[in-house]
């Protein structure tokens, strides 16, 4: 094997071929067991280097976040990792992966939006302490609402009765989208919330380009996407049936939920809300670590 070469996409044929128009014949057994022997294997790229420039608070976020996942689950406190999962066009297109059947599937050769008969946002919750999935299946936008809504959803069907003593929540998400740490209009959706379920809710920010790190990304998703592949998303009941068969032998399970409620795209906080919010901001990098606190009532 020549040194430096790091990957080659010639076939054993034609690396046998190749070897013997060198004057090296071998076959294409021969090939695979130099190969072999040399380290080389089929592998996919991985998505493991960061794009971005390292944030210089990345370390000291990560830390706090390992402590208070800690604190939470030796107190018995639920800590769930939530994020939303890529949007679905709904009705005959193509989606990636393969099944048994007797004849080819046919689907729309473009994926032109509007030929589609909606959409749907898989909104996930991942329960870090139990192993636990929760998706929820938005059908009009992904909002702040809509990400609060379904925090709500999971909480009053799942969670109230997974943790019956439990006083407060802690939230693993990354730092954009619907659950964005520059959003007011999150924050005034979550102190909503904390009022609604009169639990204190602890939001941990991951730092700008790490969200790989949140545990639902690796130990959630790729399962429910394995559980969709080659299935064409004609309904989100289709959805539904499909994600609800995500499992794993180490015991993971998903619960799954439709949210067909319309939601306003580019709503801003109430007036007055940043001045007088009650949101309560840590010490400890603040804009990344916060705490939605219930009314007293």
């Amino acid at each position: 094997m020549r040194a430096g070469v790091k990957w080659t996409d010639l076939t054993r044929r034609e690396i046998s071929q190749r070897l013997a128009e060198r004057g090296t014949p071998a076959g294409k057994r021969v090939v695979r067991q130099l190969l072999r022997r040399h380290g080389y294997v089929k592998r996919k790229a991985r998505k493991s280097q960061t794009m971005g420039p390292r944030h210089p608070d990345r370390n000291a976020q990560f830390r706090n976040i390992a402590r208070l996942k800690q604190e939470y689950l030796e107190a018995g406190q639920p800590v769930v990792s939530m994020d939303t999962k890529k949007k679905e066009l709904l009705g005959n297109f193509y989606r990636d992966g393969k099944l048994y059947t007797q004849q080819a599937i046919g689907v729309f050769d473009h994926d032109f939006p509007s030929a589609a008969s909606g959409a749907v946002f898989p909104h996930g919750l991942y329960d870090v302490g139990l192993n636990c999935g929760h998706i929820n299946l938005g059908t009009s936008h992904e909002t702040s609402q809509f990400a609060c809504d379904s925090i709500e959803q999971w909480w009053r069907q799942e969670g109230r009765r997974r943790y019956p003593q439990a006083t407060r929540l802690l939230l693993l998400c990354d730092g954009g989208g619907s659950n964005s740490a520059n959003r007011y209009v999150f924050k005034e959706e979550l102190q909503g919330l904390a009022d609604r379920l009169g639990l204190e809710i602890r939001v941990a920010h991951y730092p700008p380009y790490c969200s790989k790190y949140n545990p639902i990304e690796h130990r959630l998703f790729p399962h429910v996407t394995r559980a969709c592949q080659g299935v064409v998303f004609h309904t989100v009941q289709v959805v539904k049936r499909l994600m609800e068969k995500t499992k794993t032998n180490t015991g993971l399970r998903v619960t799954v939920d439709i949210i067909d409620r319309a939601y306003d795209i580019g709503r801003k906080c109430a007036k007055g809300f940043r001045e007088n919010m009650k949101i309560v901001f840590d010490d400890f990098l603040p804009k990344w670590n916060y705490r939605a606190i219930p009314a007293v009532t």
